[in-house]
């Protein structure tokens, strides 16, 4: 539908903006690499990764290690993390820390150098982030405990896979160096002796619990309220100290249990003939399985594994690699199927994959995290380690070596998902993210669905008003609390911001994939500008929008007096947020980092992701904007939005008209201009693309025949029409009829 040009997009904006990226594309300085290790290290003082030293030596090896001096003296040595261990966090990207180590493998110096963590973009201070690191100096990266001189770790709120990830992969870069070095009594990997022993292959037999506990195929770790609270005391942390465990000091924290459950007997035993079957058929080759049971009143699972795919509170350690579970290596069990085991509301399946470098025979540990709260946005954590090794009744000597052909056979390429001789799983991160987030998936591809088939086939629900209303409610619900809160998916300025730059220098699609419901929701949003504009998402898929509309709600049921804003002001407002827009895109071009910060001038981190959890001038800012849509619905959506700014100017590509019109809209009658929530409608009864959110309320008058005029004035027509043929009907009905002898009457 056309309306007047001067209520357009205006056509020399849009160049503008076409202008804007023009410059940028040829003005874009270089790709966004990480500096190689010499770079780095020459923009910190060696001093401040390794004290005491006043310089570096030549780099060493490869991946480089750089020699750290004081004089002639070898103090420690200085490398990048991310050139020895896998260090990707929710980005996609490499998390860059530069690391010192000193000569007896301690750590001496951390510095994050770079990252691209979207939860640390969002609103967590890099200043949190680098009190972290200064926690984990002082930690022995052999053996993995704080020493006497070291910090006190803090995993902060929000933003633990992405620490620990840090974490993990700084301490098995310096295992790796340690052992490339022969530091701290480590045998280098190069000398050292393939494992002795195997797993024998043999027909299981079936065993009770007290038999597997008794030869320890079972371990157990049992710790009261009192256990936790000791370790937590001597941390000498006041703020943990302060915050005990409730509870009696005999009273059971955990029970935990744990077995090797690829060991046939062992697995035989526990789970069943045809869980076990089932197990064998979920493992490939080289993979093993733990068990682990467990009850009290502190779950090894917890819940991170649900909002980020990644159990946080158990880790499988040996020798000096760790491994972590994700929840595509889980599988949960009910009950545990040997004679006489207890019950456990906790059983659950744990795979170990080739890639970690697990030694099926070699002792390893379960380590258990535990956390406890020190401030609104801290935690302060402890670790109980529970050890295990295969009993030497299921073990035996390994089968001789054969000898190599005399012409090896061609290397092929192995396939996705198989691990390659050096041990790494070769299918992309993306992928193995996706399959690790299946259900979410599936709830937002089913609500997208949902919401298209309303925009389809609207006719049927707008003619039912108050299944319109509910619907709509029940879908901002769902947006709200799990599309945003739960599931943190809301999508912000900062990415497109984030798209453009990656398109400028280094694009990878592997990247945008990394977080498959954001992906999916802008890829809907995108499509969705073709048929409907930007209405989907603001009115639809944004939370913050959501709790707009909602707090509106609440203002009316309350009877707060509604600001209707002057159409001439209302019209003069709205360029507000596509010049919001424009500067952080200007600003995204020269500093993007920059760009990111301005970019708070959106409350949806506050409110969404971080659900008000922050400083009180990011909370007051949000709660201000909220308030004062109170009295103007959704005021920043209307007026401030650059995200919605950014979706309009696309939005203008639309190829269908989905909302209807009368002729004497705007005309004779004001009545959808009036009762449009955002004031999107023009008083010539045009309705604005950039502006309209979808809400189909236009559409619930356009087909009521009370409240529409149009409609109105139909329905008194047709109903004269009727009592005029049925008032005809009746005079028929009641006049004589006429005599049937029509002829002379004689006598």
């Amino acid at each position: 539908m056309h309306f007047p040009a001067r209520h357009l997009f205006k056509p020399t904006l849009l160049f503008a903006v076409l202008l804007a990226v023009f410059i940028a594309v040829f003005t874009a300085a270089g790709s966004a690499r990480a500096a190689s290790l010499v770079e780095a290290a020459q923009q910190v003082p060696v001093a401040e990764i390794v004290p005491g030293a006043d310089r570096l030596g030549e780099a060493e090896g490869d991946p480089p290690v750089l020699p750290a001096y004081k004089g002639d003296d070898l103090l420690g040595y200085v490398f990048l993390n991310s050139d020895f261990a896998g260090a990707v966090g929710y980005s996609g990207k490499p998390i860059h820390v530069l690391v010192g180590m000193t000569v007896d493998g301690r750590i001496s110096g951390l510095r994050l150098l770079g990252h691209s963590e979207p939860i640390v973009l969002i609103g967590i201070p890099e200043a949190k982030m680098t009190q972290y690191l200064d926690g984990l100096v002082g930690w022995d990266a052999i053996s993995l405990e704080a020493t006497p001189e070291g910090g006190q770790a803090d995993i902060i709120s929000g933003a633990t896979v992405t620490v620990l990830v840090m974490q993990d992969s700084i301490f098995r870069a310096a295992a790796t160096v340690a052992r490339r070095l022969g530091i701290g009594g480590l045998t280098p990997l190069s000398e050292q002796a393939a494992p002795t022993r195997q797993i024998a292959d043999v027909e299981p037999e079936i065993r009770n619990w007290e038999a597997l506990t008794g030869d320890g195929s079972i371990r157990r770790m049992l710790l009261s309220v009192g256990d936790v609270n000791e370790r937590f005391e001597a941390t000498g942390n006041p703020e943990v100290i302060r915050r005990p465990e409730r509870g009696e000091p005999d009273e059971v924290f955990i029970d935990l249990y744990v077995a090797q459950v690829s060991v046939p007997t062992i697995g035989r035993s526990l789970l069943g003939a045809k869980e076990y079957a089932n197990m064998m058929a979920w493992l490939e080759p080289g993979e093993h399985a733990i068990l682990v049971m467990g009850r009290g009143r502190y779950s090894f699972k917890g819940s991170g594994y649900v909002r980020g795919g990644i159990f946080d509170r158990i880790q499988l350690s040996q020798d000096t690699t760790t491994a972590r579970f994700q929840d595509r290596h889980h599988h949960r069990l009910r009950s545990v199927a040997a004679e006489n085991a207890p019950d456990f509301p906790e059983v659950d399946l744990f795979k170990v994959t080739p890639d970690t470098g697990f030694r099926a025979t070699l002792p390893w540990e379960l380590d258990l995290l535990v956390s406890r709260a020190t401030g609104a946005l801290t935690k302060s954590f402890v670790s109980f380690e529970l050890p295990y090794v295969v009993p030497e009744r299921y073990l035996t000597e390994p089968e001789p070596t054969p000898q190599p052909a005399a012409a090896a056979a061609p290397e092929t390429a192995a396939p996705a998902g198989v691990a390659t001789a050096s041990g790494m799983d070769e299918t992309p991160l993306w992928q193995r993210i996706w399959k690790s987030k299946i259900p979410q998936i599936t709830t937002v591809a089913l609500a997208l669905v949902t919401l298209t088939a309303l925009f389809f086939f609207q006719a049927p629900l707008v003619k039912r008003p108050r299944l319109l209303f509910w619907v709509r409610m029940s879908f901002l619900a769902y947006t709200l609390v799990w599309l945003g809160w739960w599931a943190n998916a809301q999508l912000s300025v900062v990415n497109v911001l984030t798209f453009t730059s990656s398109v400028m220098t280094d694009f990878s699609w592997d990247y945008f994939l990394m977080d498959p419901l954001v992906f999916i929701l802008w890829f809907a949003t995108v499509a969705a500008l073709l048929f409907w504009g930007r209405g989907p998402f603001c009115g639809w898929l944004c939370p913050f929008g959501a709790l707009q509309e909602f707090a509106a709600q609440a203002a009316k049921k309350l009877r707060i007096r509604q600001i209707r804003v002057p159409w001439s002001v209302n019209e003069r407002l709205w360029p507000f947020k596509y010049i919001i827009f424009l500067g952080l895109f200007g600003f995204a071009l020269y500093d993007l980092s920059l760009a990111e910060k301005l970019s708070e001038v959106e409350p949806f981190k506050t409110s969404i992701i971080l659900k008000f959890m922050r400083e009180w001038w990011f909370v007051a800012y949000a709660l201000v904007l909220l308030f004062i849509g109170l009295f103007i619905e959704r005021f920043f959506c209307r007026y401030l939005c650059p995200l919605g700014g950014a979706l309009a100017i696309p939005g203008r590509l639309r190829m269908f008209e989905w909302l209807k019109r009368w002729p004497e809209c705007g005309t004779s009658c004001q009545r959808c201009a009036n009762e449009c929530p955002v004031q999107a409608i023009h008083p010539e009864g045009n309705i604005n693309p950039h502006e309209c959110i979808y809400c189909m309320h236009c559409q619930e008058l356009y087909f009521d025949d009370y409240r529409c005029p149009h409609n109105v004035t139909r329905r008194l027509k047709k109903e004269r029409r009727t009592q005029t043929s049925r008032a005809s009907g009746e005079r028929a009905r009641m006049a004589p009829e006429p005599s049937g002898d029509a002829g002379p009457q004689t006598g």
